[in-house]
Parts: structure tokens; C-alpha cells; sequence
């Protein structure tokens, strides 16, 4: 039976409290939210912080707010329940709501927040097993080992980012408010992740995140997520795809974005799609976009199943994403 190591636990009970918490602590304390993700690393021995800081009774975490000033507002410690059934998230990013609702089944998402979802660590079959059987088949680059177990030539970790809401806030252009000792700084997410499984995240140690922005400019934005895996519920995706355009009335794109989720340590833009610009998009077009996507995707043999199939699905869900989001416009 897998138990929980020991260690201190803090339950602030507003934001200021949790940040200076966090600041002294430093590298000793992780924050934990839902803790659908940390609780069950923890049993496995890939966590072993010496303090927990609770973020469920911080309520500036909470809220979501179509009229901000900045657009919409979601706060970081928001359920992904809250966020797949809000009428105005529904309306403004369908996307989001869709992706929230893939996570997981009810019970998870009822606990899980947002904000842990974006910021949840990468996996890979090698990593995400007990602390006995990675004894056993010897540690990797991730956590305790100096090599890769998928690819032992390769000189830094490859485990996949798996968030599902991630790739469709990136493709809405959104961004993230990070809070310290030292105040608060904005940063796209595009700009919060790196390709690196280990360190696969701009955000400093002693930094909350504390909400995601959609801009009003993304109001209007048609947007889809869909999800590759196993199973129709609980899995994390093998592959993601997050798409984005600004359609108008004639069915003219005015822009496009397009994320790939799953098939690397972090998202991946397709550039391709800044070819959707100011054209009216046609099964040629959308081909050309999703054969683009295909070669941008480089998954290994680190999940479910296989690269080779997780690589040619990439294509088909970019053709099916935005041929379901063009489909009112016929070209």
C-alpha cells in the first residue's frame, strides 16, 4: 500500500498569507490546490516536499468574470467543473469548456482546479510509476536517474506535457497572473512553458498563479479542443488539438491558431496556420494545415500508445478540428 510521506501542513487563508508562506519556505514547500496530480506523486515518491501550502481556502483564487476590465477572468483555484459548465466561458471560449469537461471524469474534476491543470507536471510511462518498480528498472533523467529510459541517447528529459486546458488558452491568446512577494507580473501562455520535461515552466518558485485572462480581441474567436486517448474519460490525452480562428460572416479568415498538446514537453504553435489569414478556407487549405501539424509533432514512445500512431492521428484531428469549425462555411 502506498502511503503518504510525512510533512507540514499550511493552510492560508488569503492570498498575502499564502505568498509570504511560500516565499519563506522557498524550495522546501509545494503548493497544492485540488491535489488530484500531487496527493498520488507523493504515494509514489516523485514529490517529497518537506511542506504543503493548501490554496482551498484562499478566496481571491476564486471567481470568473466575463465584464473585466481585461476580458475574461478566471481565477487560477476555479474547479474544472465550475469552468466546463460557466454559461459565459461556454459562450466566449467553448473551447476551454470542452477541455475542462475531457479532464478526467466528475469526481476529479469536481476538486481539480484550473489553474492545476496548466501547471501539472509532465509524465511518461517511465516516470509516472511507483517508487519500487523505478527502483527496479533504474531512475531517469526526471527524477533520481542521469539517463532517458525512452531515449537513452537524449540529454534532457522528454516527458510529455499533458494538460488539457493548456492548449486552448494558448491558442485564445490568453494570458496568466503570476503573484510573488515582489507583486504580480502577466505572462502569455505562450510564453509560460519551455520544451523541457523537467523544467517545463516559466514560473518562479516563489510565484502564484492566480488567474487566466482571455482578451476581449479573442471574443468572436470560433475555437474546438479535441482529445485523443484510450478511454472516453479519466485518461490524460495522447494527443490534443486546440484550434482557433477568427471567422466572418462570409467565412473569410481574419486568423488562425492552432496547439498541439501531448506530443512534446510543452505545446506546440503550428505556424502553418497564419496561412489561414485572410483566406477562405477550403479542404486544400485545411489538408495543407494538418499535414504541417503531422510534421511539427515529434511524440515518442513514452505513453499509451505508440509514436507512430499518436503522429499520424495529429493530422487527422487537425483536419476534423477545423473542418468542424468551418463547417457553417462551405468554401
Amino acid at each position: 500500500m502506498l502511503r503518504l510521506p510525512e510533512f507540514n501542513y499550511h493552510a492560508p487563508r488569503s492570498l498575502t498569507e499564502a505568498v509570504r508562506i511560500i516565499a519563506d519556505l522557498n524550495r522546501d514547500a509545494m503548493v497544492v490546490a485540488g491535489g488530484t496530480d500531487v496527493y498520488p506523486k507523493m504515494k509514489r515518491g516523485q514529490f517529497s516536499p518537506r511542506h504543503l501550502v493548501s490554496l482551498r481556502a484562499v478566496q481571491e483564487l476564486r471567481g470568473i468574470d466575463p465584464n473585466h476590465k481585461d476580458g475574461l477572468w478566471i481565477g487560477a483555484g476555479e474547479t474544472l467543473h465550475s469552468v466546463a459548465n460557466h454559461r459565459a466561458i461556454r459562450e466566449i471560449a467553448p473551447a476551454l469548456a470542452q477541455a475542462a469537461l475531457s479532464v478526467a471524469m466528475a469526481q476529479i474534476r469536481n476538486v481539480a482546479t484550473l489553474g492545476g491543470n496548466l501547471l501539472v507536471d509532465t509524465r511518461c510511462n517511465s516516470y509516472d510509476q511507483s517508487y519500487f518498480w523505478r527502483q527496479a528498472a533504474g531512475f531517469c533523467l526526471k527524477k533520481d536517474g542521469d539517463r532517458c529510459l525512452v531515449a537513452p541517447a537524449s540529454k534532457k528529459c522528454l516527458a510529455l506535457f499533458s494538460s488539457d486546458t493548456a492548449p486552448v488558452l494558448q491558442s485564445l491568446d490568453a494570458r496568466v497572473v503570476l503573484d510573488s512577494r515582489d507583486g504580480n507580473r502577466i505572462v502569455p501562455v505562450s510564453e509560460l512553458y519551455r520544451n523541457d520535461g523537467i523544467d517545463f515552466c516559466v514560473r518562479r518558485r516563489d510565484e502564484l498563479l492566480r488567474a487566466i485572462v482571455v482578451p476581449r480581441e479573442s471574443f468572436g474567436w470560433r475555437s474546438i479542443y479535441l482529445k485523443l486517448r484510450r478511454r472516453d474519460s479519466f485518461d490524460f490525452p495522447l494527443l490534443g488539438v486546440a484550434a482557433a480562428l477568427n471567422l466572418e460572416r462570409d467565412g473569410v479568415c481574419l486568423g488562425g491558431r492552432l496547439i498541439l498538446g501531448a506530443v512534446a514537453s510543452s505545446p506546440i504553435a503550428v505556424k502553418e496556420a497564419e496561412l489561414l489569414a485572410a483566406k477562405t478556407i477550403d479542404a486544400q487549405l485545411i489538408e495543407l494545415i494538418a499535414e504541417s501539424a503531422s510534421r511539427q509533432a515529434h511524440p515518442v514512445d513514452n505513453a499509451d500508445a505508440g509514436a507512430w500512431y499518436r503522429k499520424r492521428m495529429t493530422r487527422v484531428y487537425v483536419r476534423r478540428g477545423l473542418e468542424l469549425l468551418t463547417a457553417s462555411h462551405p468554401a
